[in-house]
């Protein structure tokens, strides 16, 4: 494997920056990489290598007429996932509704990228409408793990985690409505991140959930991830749900943790995360982080969270009632699919053909739901008590950062389950999201950062450490100290674990 695609994003800026490699080298060693092995692992539905060898061009530019880089990572390469427009390439959704769409305009996020000089290799895959947590839900076919092909790589994001446990790109984007950053991250060996709800812009981001959704980096390491943080924050006013604050120093955050000193930071282990439903692997590498925490200096105390036993049927009763009404939209008058025009229907007979046609099954499950939630005469029973329980974790997470800095828990309850087994079962499927979802629905901080491999199947494991709104700098600086303590000690990264896959094409 060459030496460009084991690089991490920070070294690959660098190394451009210094013209030690071009931009377009670097660009054209993943498209090749991509070339190589996607046809196994099938992380992208679209590669734009002609867009992306022409942004390369312009870093390189660049860099011969002097000019100071436009970023810290300008020339590096990402995974987009495909649920932000991008002007003149196809954006999807992973859903047949969407099919071969160009959007007209780029979300902020694309923009911000752009603007930074990183280069976008393409769009990946996800479940249709950023609703799954396996990316078996994509009209488009599944992606699969890296790690063991017949697994998932997480969902809703599974393109782009799987990406970068693929060396396929440095660098991803993803969105994470109730884990959709975090999971993937936690089962593909990388790191996943959800900032502070409002913290990056959603302006241009198709909306599932529009009270949970937040877009965040994907990266091989936390700095990194620090990097590509810092470019797509901040205040937007395209974006009425963004927020008007400084983005928190997390690239200054990242590098100071990774001097490994935790010092006077308390950390709570939230009790109601372990137990039945955990696998005991999963438990003893998160036991065995959080030793590792307390090694480092840090103070570790118990934190009960009560109300986070209830997060799992709010989130699946707030959730879905958005969707149905952001849904709506898709309605074949304007632009995507269109089943059934043939002069002789009514509008509402194409509109119904047309959502029978594009729509899946679990997303036609989730309007349903929704729907019915919405509903004269459950409205209060079903959404409304919803968004009580919500208040109460939003209330317990207070409660709980009053006493400590950040919190942690597993990301997931379980490694990478087999592709096929738990798509019979909504219910379990659901369950992946378990420690990840209170986060979302109180709008604060959190992320994934590996801890290692489980002792029972040698897949990987995610440490979650949350932290306040408008903290994000919190989580950062403790998951760089964890990151160097945890490579030291295992003598190296645990993304070079991953199996190579060379000639692995299925």
């Amino acid at each position: 494997m060459s030496d460009l695609i084991r690089s991490t994003a920070a070294e690959l800026a660098a190394k451009i920056a210094s013209r030690e490699v071009s931009a377009v080298e670097v660009a054209q060693a993943h498209l090749d990489r991509i070339a190589e092995v996607d046809g196994s692992v099938k992380a992208f539905l679209h590669v734009d290598a002609e867009g992306a060898l022409a942004a390369a061009r312009r870093v390189d530019e660049d860099v011969a007429a002097g000019n100071a880089p436009a970023s810290p990572l300008a020339g590096v390469p990402l995974a987009l996932k495909d649920v932000f427009t991008t002007e003149g390439v196809p954006t999807t959704c992973g859903s047949k509704m969407l099919e071969g769409w160009r959007p007209p305009y780029d979300a902020t996020v694309t923009r911000r990228l752009k603007e930074a000089g990183v280069v976008i290799l393409g769009k990946t895959n996800m479940d249709e409408f950023a609703m799954g947590s396996s990316t078996e839900n994509s009209a488009y076919g599944p992606t699969r793990n890296p790690w063991d092909l017949d697994r998932i790589p997480g969902g809703s994001g599974g393109g782009s985690s799987a990406s970068l446990a693929a060396f396929e790109a440095p660098l991803a984007i993803g969105t994470d409505t109730g884990g959709s950053i975090r999971q993937p991250g936690s089962v593909t060996g990388t790191v996943g991140v959800k900032p502070t709800y409002g913290g990056v812009s959603r302006y241009g981001l198709v909306a599932f959930s529009s009270s949970l959704d937040q877009a965040g980096p994907c990266a091989r390491t936390v700095l990194d991830a620090a990097l590509l943080h810092e470019i797509i924050a901040g205040h937007d006013p395209l974006d009425s749900t963004s927020v008007d604050a400084p983005v928190p120093p997390v690239v200054a955050a990242a590098r100071e943790g990774a001097n490994g000193d935790l010092t006077g930071v308390r950390v709570g282990v939230v009790t109601q995360f372990s137990g039945e439903g955990y696998q005991p692997g999963v438990l003893r590498s998160f036991e065995a982080a959080v030793a590792q925490l307390k090694q480092l200096g840090a103070e570790i105390v118990e934190v009960s969270c009560p109300s986070f036993d209830y997060a799992l049927p709010a989130y699946y009763l707030i959730a879905p009632s958005e969707a149905s009404s952001n849904l709506a939209r898709f309605d074949a008058m304007r632009y995507g699919l269109r089943v059934g025009d043939d002069g002789t229907r009514s509008a509402e007979e194409v509109m119904s053909l047309t959502r029978e046609a594009g729509f899946g099954a679990e997303v036609k499950r989730r309007i349903m739901i929704g729907t019915y939630a919405l509903s004269s005469g459950y409205y209060d029973a079903y959404y409304g008590s919803a968004q009580k329980v919500r208040t109460l974790i939003s209330r317990d997470f207070e409660s709980a950062f009053a006493t400590v800095d950040v919190l942690v828990s597993p990301t997931t309850p379980t490694t990478a389950f087999r592709i096929g087994e738990r798509t019979g079962d909504p219910m379990a499927m659901y369950k992946a999201d378990l420690c990840t979802i209170p986060a979302n629905l109180a709008g604060n901080a959190a992320m994934s950062v590996p801890s290692g491999l489980s002792d029972e199947d040698g897949l990987p494991v995610g440490l979650q450490i949350m932290a306040p709104a408008l903290q994000d700098h919190r989580m950062y600086r403790v998951a760089a100290a964890y990151e160097a303590a945890r490579d030291a000690a295992l003598g190296h990264t645990v993304i070079s674990q991953v199996p190579q896959l060379e000639g692995a094409a299925r």
